[in-house]
């Protein structure tokens, strides 16, 4: 029998042993199918000259031949090969190489792709849509499973954060060729084996997904905050746990090792990042210049900061609903690119940063459950987000 929770009843976990991953499957299915299908129709309209490509689009410095621009029935797979997924599909195919930005792009997800292009019929293409979508259907199965693990078995929550998830303004980005649906499938999995008090497998999803983007350290923060919280709750031994949540680290360890084993340069993967242009100031400085320029220019300024006070808004909803470990992981992975901003435009990426912090759907579907927010108000300007920040990524516009 489906368990609910009251509106406004503070969630506490259900025991580990309810939970069974595959009663999720369905809902999972049912709403990756919503989403793919809802991104074939936009795809469609918006490269059949929606709007003017803007002046230096395509770019061509990641060395990896861009998409006809020409309109066909292709733009439904090749819709989405814009921006960084010319560079992900790059290194693919020809791999990393010294004195260019390559070493700023994490392994995982360009190794995957080579792995699954090389089978007859596969192109890079098809290799990277395959890993990004399989990567989002497994997350939002293990989503399921961890939303009813944290809030009584409550599959309405569970089916209501799943939709939430898929439909945030930028979530496109996880049927595309990036790295964003394999890094929040290896998050889930981390926290969701960590509940399940199976810390080997915890360590061992987080040191993968540290290895697909560097935020992925920011695991090693969250695990070890779980493993305090069982540790002073339950009683359960500490050092093996906390030993588990710093394994988070060999994931960008291996990278840095291998650039100096392939080329002699231990720190490649840092000053790629540095060559990126990012400055350093704080968090409440960079969301402050970014509404000044939104105030200034609006557009894309404009967007990037609804975004991210969506995603923000999310985050405070979950305050005293949901477990430290989940606070710490939002808070530090929003923490990290606010500190390191654009000088000409302070969230660059931020709306795709965020796309990955699954607490944010948690707090808007507890607030739901609360009566605190309509669920048509939600659903309504997530899918406008969506349908807007999709058209004009799939029109070559600076939504990346």
């Amino acid at each position: 029998m489906t368990r609910t929770i009251a509106p406004g009843v503070p969630s506490h976990p259900a025991a580990t042993s309810d939970i069974d991953l595959r009663e999720g499957i369905r809902d999972a299915v049912l709403v990756f199918l919503a989403v793919r299908i809802a991104l074939f129709v936009i795809s469609a309209i918006a490269a059949h000259g929606l709007l003017p490509i803007p002046p230096g689009q395509p770019a061509g410095d990641s060395g990896f031949p861009p998409p006809d621009l020409e309109g066909g029935w292709h733009v439904l797979f090749t819709g989405t090969q814009r921006q960084d997924a010319l560079w992900y599909l790059r290194l693919a195919t020809e791999g990393y190489a010294p004195g260019d930005p390559s070493a700023a792009f994490f392994p995982l997800y360009p190794w995957l792709v080579r792995a699954v292009a090389v089978l007859p019929g596969i192109g890079p293409l098809a290799g990277g849509l395959l890993v990004a979508n399989a990567a989002f259907l497994g997350a939002l199965i293990v989503l399921h499973g961890l939303t009813r693990l944290e809030f009584r078995g409550d599959h309405a929550m569970a089916r209501r954060a799943l939709r939430y998830l898929a439909i945030f303004p930028t979530a496109f980005f996880f049927l595309a060729p990036y790295t964003e649906s394999l890094f929040l499938f290896l998050s889930l999995l981390a926290f969701w084996w960590a509940r399940r008090d199976r810390w080997a497998f915890a360590g061992a999803a987080a040191a993968l997904a540290a290895l697909s983007r560097s935020v992925g350290v920011v695991l090693a923060l969250a695990l070890a905050v779980e493993a305090l919280h069982q540790w002073r709750r339950q009683g359960r031994p500490l050092l093996p746990r906390l030993a588990a949540a710093a394994a988070t680290c060999l994931g960008p360890l291996a990278w840095f090792v291998w650039w100096q084993v392939r080329f002699d340069d231990f720190w490649a993967p840092l000053d790629a990042q540095r060559n990126w242009d990012r400055g350093t100031t704080a968090p409440w400085e960079t969301v402050a210049d970014a509404a000044g320029h939104a105030w200034r220019f609006g557009a894309y300024w404009l967007l990037d900061l609804a975004v991210v006070l969506l995603a923000i808004a999310g985050i405070v909803l979950t305050i005293r609903r949901v477990r430290p470990a989940y606070l710490a992981y939002a808070g530090a992975s929003l923490m990290l690119p606010l500190l390191a901003p654009y000088p000409d435009r302070p969230l660059l990426s931020m709306p795709r940063f965020v796309l990955v912090l699954f607490p944010v759907a948690w707090g808007y579907a507890d607030a739901v459950a609360r009566r605190w927010i309509p669920d048509a108000l939600v659903t309504a300007v997530f899918a406008g987000g969506f349908g807007l920040t999709a058209a004009l990524f799939v029109a070559w516009q600076y939504v990346f």
